[in-house]
């Protein structure tokens, strides 16, 4: 901060450190972009000049002077571990692309329509949307103001891109993995009302169908949470039987019906298997270690802000649906299914 001759304090600017490297203000321009045009000696200078009497650029007041904002948002859910993976690979992604960031999180109090409302407001040029739970309606309408991609959903809206994994071969996998370990009753805990929990219901009945075990099909009401997973757990203690195997929802719902069974005196994998999906940060935990549906994090958040930057850049106008095959990756909470009796 500098003094004016009043006295008072104010902030810096361009011109500032211009008079003080005794370069042009064009020049300095110049050095903080990053653009050819000035000698390294020049860029030095202004380096120091703009230390020395700590002028800071402001990357939000050099966006409103421009005419494009180059700013994707992204709605997220700060509580889902997966969708943290996802950011990490949008920032690499989108810097790589020329593009910056905008987070705004859902909370109890926040919904995903303020949530991207803000976004919008904040001069986002295109929104990413990680497992939005927005009708196909809203998501098409918002589709017709803005570029729209969403993750973790597949093409549900005429307007948006999506990005997504197989749900069908991924529940295959699960339960293909579980069959080849000796399983048989074998439960699936579903999301309820979130993102793509039809779609993992519906594989689920299928693959077990196809494996011949259409008997054994035992769907548990749930949600994309611990809570739910923790309700799910109860509701399979206080029931005549125990599967001895569950397929979770998200790895979230997992870990709800981990820590109710840990608590429970019910062993993960001697008593019951869990798989759970996404692979997220969480699974990975040495204590948790949680045999689950890989949906490669890195790689959709790359696909999505391809897709937001060919809206944006290439122009193109015709909605896309990627879909990416999943793989099991096998830990230690599943095992062969404890002896009968």
């Amino acid at each position: 901060m500098e003094r004016t001759g009043g006295g008072r304090d104010r902030r810096a600017t361009m011109r500032d450190v211009a008079a003080r490297a005794g370069v042009s203000r064009s020049l300095v321009s110049l050095v903080f972009r990053d653009e050819p045009g000035a000698s390294p000696e020049t860029r030095d200078k202004v380096l120091r000049a703009a230390d020395e009497i700590g002028y800071r650029l402001d990357p939000t007041a050099r966006l409103l002077r421009s005419s494009r904002s180059r700013l994707l948002g992204v709605v997220l859910d700060t509580r889902n571990a997966f969708h943290a993976d996802l950011v990490d690979g949008i920032y690499a992604s989108a810097e790589e692309a020329g593009y910056e960031v905008s987070l705004s999180a859902l909370a109890p109090t926040r919904d995903e329509h303020k949530a991207v409302e803000r976004l919008i407001a904040y001069r986002s040029e295109a929104l990413i949307l990680l497992g939005p739970e927005s009708t196909a309606e809203e998501l098409s309408e918002l589709g017709r103001r803005i570029p729209v991609v969403t993750v973790g959903r597949g093409a549900t809206a005429e307007t948006v891109d999506s990005v997504h994994i197989a749900e069908a071969d991924g529940a295959r996998q699960s339960v293909d993995h579980l069959v080849g370990l000796g399983h048989r009753a074998i439960a699936h805990v579903d999301g309820g009302r979130a993102s793509m929990a039809d779609e993992r219901r519906r594989g689920y009945r299928q693959a077990m169908r196809r494996r011949g075990l259409a008997d054994e099909i035992r769907v548990v009401p749930g949600d994309h949470d611990e809570t739910a997973g923790a309700d799910a757990a109860r509701a399979l203690l206080a029931a005549d039987t125990l599967p001895t195997a569950v397929i979770a929802y998200n790895d979230r719902c997992a870990a709800g019906l981990l820590d109710v069974f840990l608590r429970a005196g019910v062993r993960v994998p001697a008593d019951v298997s869990v798989v759970g999906c996404d692979d997220s940060s969480l699974a990975r935990l040495a204590h948790i270690s949680l045999t689950t549906l890989s949906q490669d994090a890195e790689r959709m958040a790359e696909l999505a802000v391809q897709a937001a930057v060919e809206r944006l850049d290439g122009g193109r106008s015709k909605p896309r649906d990627v879909v990416i095959g999943p793989h099991l990756v096998v830990r230690a909470s599943t095992a062969h299914p404890r002896p009968a009796g």
